[in-house]
């Protein structure tokens, strides 16, 4: 990676054209930088997708619960009515026993209609206890059901909570270490649970160039270090320009490869002077197409890092 960079620089400096060999070489690696740019875009839209998912459904549990509470309470309701149906049928069926005891000498008709009726009160006594049991026994399922969901939205809050308070903490420790740079093109803000760090071109490098000038280099080196030794995070440096075209012959030819390799200027510099962790670093190039502000073009000149922290555990959680 660093002989590339020295050969395009050494030819930016001769102004002469670039060999065949080297030029296909820069083709290639340009492709690679886009396929790389794919794949993270892809994983990126994915994860974010996925977290999207995981709190549709932890709001899901949430309304789950609610209804839950009503259903145990509504049954909670018609157990209590049922039990006092039953005592009352029970102490029903005893006050005929009583009567059917005073009318053993009655005539055979009265008293068979008396057994009747105390067994139909005896059959509507026994379904009424089974409603009951039943009852019961739905109550118990629907506050099983109820702790499950209540623990998993638990869970999922709890996780989503940790994440929040993860990029809240990442943030403040970004922005602290890049405090000398206040007011001098560069900026730290959190999006949608990512650390978006803007650097404006002007603090990185001059006009039309991919070499990274010293004092844009000191911002780079401590956004770096403020991260390493963290490798639950993604990290993608953007490369964004203006709509000027570039007139020059040799490389950079167009907005597109300037910001690929102002972009890769950015990630060799992270590499070479921090122990930061390569594999959570990728580097895209996205031209003129993403403007913050139409009426400013020195905005839009400028290196975009995304700092965002890995969801393994949420993706775990909801896959069970």
């Amino acid at each position: 990676m660093r002989s590339i960079f020295g050969v395009l620089v050494m030819a930016f400096v001769m102004g002469s054209c670039v060999p065949a060999k080297k030029y296909n070489d820069l083709l290639a690696k340009e492709q690679n930088c886009a396929e790389e740019l794919k794949k993270y875009k892809t994983s990126s839209l994915d994860y974010e997708a996925r977290l999207k998912t995981a709190q549709a459904r932890a709001e899901i549990m949430q309304k789950d619960v609610v209804q839950l509470k009503a259903d145990t309470s509504t049954l909670g309701n018609k157990y209590r009515a049922l039990q006092a149906k039953y005592k009352q049928s029970v102490s029903m069926g005893e006050s005929f026993e009583e009567q059917l005891d005073k009318i053993k000498d009655s005539d055979a008709k009265h008293l068979a209609r008396m057994r009747s009726e105390l067994e139909a009160k005896i059959i509507e006594t026994q379904r009424k206890e089974d409603a009951l049991m039943a009852a019961e026994k739905e109550l118990k399922n629907k506050q099983i059901l109820l702790a499950e969901r209540e623990q998993r939205v638990k869970e999922l809050e709890e996780i989503i909570s940790r994440q929040e308070t993860a990029v809240k903490a990442l943030e403040m420790k970004i922005a602290q270490a890049l405090r000398g740079f206040e007011n001098k093109g560069l900026k730290v803000e959190e999006r949608n649970g990512k650390i978006y760090v803007s650097l404006e071109a002007k603090l990185l490098f001059a006009s039309g160039s991919t070499k990274v000038e010293a004092e844009g280099k000191k911002a780079i080196i401590e956004l770096a270090r403020a991260v390493e030794g963290d490798d639950d995070l993604e990290i993608i440096v953007e490369g964004h320009t203006d709509t000027d075209a570039l007139s020059s012959a040799s490389h950079p030819k167009n907005n597109w490869e300037l910001s690929v390799l102002r972009s890769t200027s950015v990630v060799s510099i992270m590499t070479e002077n921090t122990n930061i962790n390569p594999m959570i670093l990728s580097a895209s190039g996205r031209s003129e197409y993403h403007p913050i502000d139409p009426n400013d073009k020195a905005k839009n000149r400028r290196i975009e890092v995304i700092i965002a922290p890995k969801l393994d555990a949420l993706f775990e959680l909801i896959s069970e």
